[in-house]
């Protein structure tokens, strides 16, 4: 018999297929919103355009510059706008800088969200928001920010770079492998993270090879919607945790942080967690999942090593000491001489 459980599914509504993005006037009809704002970063205005033209008269106007990490103060320029606009909802399309910013409006407005997405993070099937004020992020959670509508259009995904394809796909698996492990996990989790994590490693390669292949990328984009939903259901440990204060202290890419840093935390947890890396076996089709994943990882040519991304060496000791002030659940004890070793070796690319 399976072990007592407790799973609160999220209440988002998603559609999911190809050129679902014209049901975009329907979804804002059904929700009652006639005064929405556009959300987007200043790479994707021609898209929000677009979404605009979409909606017609429902869409009163366009903020085109969300950033990464969502800074406070971006969010205040967004609020000044919604307000003189007197908005009543907020589309976001795009990756998670983008829907981090609805959610921040969201948190601060109770605004209904309609998310579309152009990537594979994940943040809009989830309740959780990172801000970003003066180097430092910090997390919530809560019901204010979980969008109402996510319409995932596998046609918005096929123009992704398959460089940055592969990063968001290994942010997404991060959200898997935690999930795994997670004290609140259960076994519908187990099973979506699973799932999630086979999709994702069987369609990625396709996607490398044939970025415009339109069954490969709905086999991805349909990977990162399960890894996406155990990240909204279950609490996140050390690797979240980490790439937060990373991208905070040193504005670091999201998704190169996440894919550098998870091969390296779940060695840290590898010990204490022998059901989760059985599933990640499993879904990976790999005796050994960490090694798979660098190799695939390799492959894909993800770089490897924070000091790649802009991390400075000397401020592994910053983010030690942030993350050891207040840690998240995790299944191994987070010490700070152990943390250090792992973000050293993370630094050097294994070569530390």
């Amino acid at each position: 018999m399976s072990r007592p459980f407790v799973y609160q599914s999220l209440p988002t509504r998603v559609i999911f297929g190809y050129a679902t993005s014209t049901k975009l006037p329907d979804e804002a009809d059904r929700l009652g919103l006639r005064r929405l704002l556009v959300l987007s970063t200043p790479e994707q205005a021609p898209l929000a355009a677009e979404v605009q033209n979409l909606l017609g008269d429902r869409a009163v106007g366009v903020f085109d510059r969300a950033t990464m990490h969502t800074p406070v103060e971006v969010t205040a320029q967004a609020m000044e706008l919604a307000g003189s606009l007197q908005i009543d909802g907020v589309v976001s399309v795009g990756g998670g800088s983008t829907t981090g910013l609805g959610k921040a409006i969201a948190l601060r407005t109770d605004l209904p969200q309609i998310v579309l997405p152009t990537t594979y993070a994940g943040s809009e099937m989830t309740p959780i928001l990172g801000e970003t004020e003066g180097g430092r992020k910090t997390t919530q959670r809560g019901p204010r920010i979980q969008p109402e509508v996510v319409i995932y259009d596998v046609d918005l995904t096929l123009s992704l770079p398959p460089a940055m394809s592969a990063l968001s796909a290994f942010n997404a698996i991060a959200h898997a492998a935690e999930a795994l492990y997670a004290p609140d996990g259960n076994p519908i989790v187990s099973l979506m993270a699973e799932e999630g994590v086979r999709a994702i490693v069987d369609a990625l390669p396709r996607v490398m090879k044939t970025p415009g292949d339109p069954d490969a990328r709905a086999a991805l984009l349909y990977g990162a919607w399960l890894c996406a939903s155990c990240l909204g259901t279950t609490t996140m440990g050390l690797h979240h945790k980490l790439c937060h204060v990373l991208g905070g202290l040193f504005d670091l890419p999201h998704a190169q942080t996440h894919a550098i840093v998870l091969p390296y935390v779940l060695a840290y947890n590898e010990p204490t967690i022998p059901q989760a890396m059985t599933h990640l076996a499993r879904a990976m089709q790999s005796d050994d999942a960490i090694a798979a994943l660098l190799q695939l990882e390799g492959e894909c040519g993800i770089p490897l090593a924070l000091r790649d991304i802009g991390m400075p060496r000397e401020g592994i000791a910053e983010a030690v000491e942030q993350v050891t002030a207040n840690p998240y659940a995790n299944p191994r004890a987070i010490e700070a001489k152990a943390l250090t070793e792992l973000l050293e070796r993370a630094w050097a690319g294994g070569e530390g």
